[in-house]
């Protein structure tokens, strides 16, 4: 009886679990109101779980994110398909920053025993400065994230130059380095699907307690986020992805009719990787060429997360406007640099919002309790947000095939 009830619970998609929890959480919450801080603990559980991994997955993600690429492989392709990837998601963080600081969603909700103590504001020198630690692991102990990123990068690119060097010796102890790292990834992430079966339960304690003492205070602010994270998407579509069609020569309207079945599979998916061959065939209907689309969009289902970026930039407003912390525009600066590396970094990795939202609320000493009740509604999100993911790779590949066939007109000739 339990093991078919457990094997029930595990074979459940890991959205509707999220959505279950939340909805009971918040059915609990409104009805028996205070006495749901009862299971106070459950939420906390899940919050130090959660801090347990963010770290670690942030940084062997990154590393080997890094690892994968080489300049060589890459070529001109590749480098016009990364600076995309860092424009439009510097744009949606930007685009969600900037809406969350206008309908500032959250400014209404507290979490109770929950205080934030302001961090002193630093200056860009001291930004820039704080990216190179002087010690390794104090800069893991300490949960830096710049200084931890940045770690991630300059090993990443050392172990793929030294699988590209001509040195033998030094090819074997990259090749040995990467599958250090690919074990560990392997391990951490292990450990993330066991954490993510636990916190559906986390889901419903958390929300229970904010509803039980807040009630609907903090449903109209999840549906004031809901709406700014939308309203983001549309500002995305309708500004980022047809301006770069329309520089690159692509007409617009013909391009969104014709990946329409890629986006809408995405859309009811939530799952890049899932609709990648659709997206591969929707790009060639759209006229991008065989080789172009499948080496671009496979690449940027693995770095691309303008979703994920956008999501993160209204996240942390939100959890700002929570506690009433007051963000300096070097904050601001920050939060866009962060969330355009992490997404980058980790376009592929499972639960990446939940796991990269935790680790730059711990950056900005923001309570972790705020990723809970986001993920409540992480269903809606991840649906709007794999869509904008998949539209931005197809338009990526669109705009490098353009200019592509402008570098090598000849290439474009003979195919037809």
């Amino acid at each position: 009886m339990i093991h078919t009830i457990w094997k029930r619970y595990r074979d459940t998609p890991f959205a509707l679990k999220m959505t279950v929890g939340f909805g009971l959480g918040i059915i609990a919450g409104l009805i028996f109101g205070e006495q749901m801080q009862l299971f106070k603990p459950f939420g906390i559980l899940l919050i130090n779980l959660l801090s347990l991994v963010a770290i670690p997955v942030v940084f062997l993600t990154v590393v080997k994110a890094v690892d994968q690429m080489s300049i060589a492989q890459l070529g001109k392709m590749g480098w016009k398909l990364i600076l995309y990837y860092a424009a439009t998601t510097a744009a949606a963080v930007g685009i969600g920053v900037g809406l969350a600081l206008l309908f500032k969603p959250g400014k209404n909700l507290t979490l109770p025993d929950v205080t934030v103590e302001p961090k002193e504001t630093p200056q860009f020198a001291d930004i820039l400065l704080q990216m190179v630690p002087d010690n390794l692991f104090q800069a893991f102990a300490s949960g830096d994230l710049m200084a931890i990123i940045f770690l991630a990068i300059i090993i990443g690119m050392t172990i793929s130059s030294m699988r590209f060097s001509k040195d033998e010796k030094m090819q074997q102890n990259a090749d040995f380095l990467d599958r250090g790292v690919v074990a560990l990834n392997d391990l951490f992430f292990k450990l993330l699907g066991g954490i993510l079966m636990y916190a559906p339960i986390g889901v419903f304690a958390i929300s229970a307690v904010a509803f039980g003492s807040q009630g609907w205070d903090t449903f109209t602010s999840l549906l004031a986020f809901l709406g700014v994270f939308y309203l983001g998407l549309t500002i995305l579509w309708l500004v980022v992805y047809t301006g770069f069609l329309k520089l690159s020569g692509n007409a617009v309207l013909p391009f969104f009719r014709n990946t329409k079945e890629a986006w809408t599979t995405a859309f009811f998916t939530s799952s890049s990787l899932a609709s990648l061959p659709i997206a591969i065939k929707s790009a060639k209907k759209a006229g991008i060429s065989e080789k172009t689309a499948n080496f671009a969009l496979p690449l940027g289902a693995i770095f691309n997360s303008d979703g994920g970026a956008l999501r993160m930039g209204i996240s942390i407003v939100f959890a700002a406007n929570i506690t009433s912390l007051q963000l300096s525009a070097s904050d601001l600066f920050v939060i866009v640099l962060i969330g355009t590396l992490l997404s980058i970094g980790t376009a592929g990795v499972p639960a990446a919002g939940l796991v990269t939202l935790s680790a730059v609320l711990v950056m900005f000493g923001l309570p972790l309790e705020i990723v809970a009740l986001i993920a409540g509604v992480d269903a809606i999100i991840g649906m709007g947000g794999t869509a904008s993911n998949v539209v931005g790779d197809i338009v990526g590949a669109a705009v490098v095939d353009k200019t592509e066939k402008k570098d090598f007109p000849s290439t474009s000739i003979l195919a037809k």
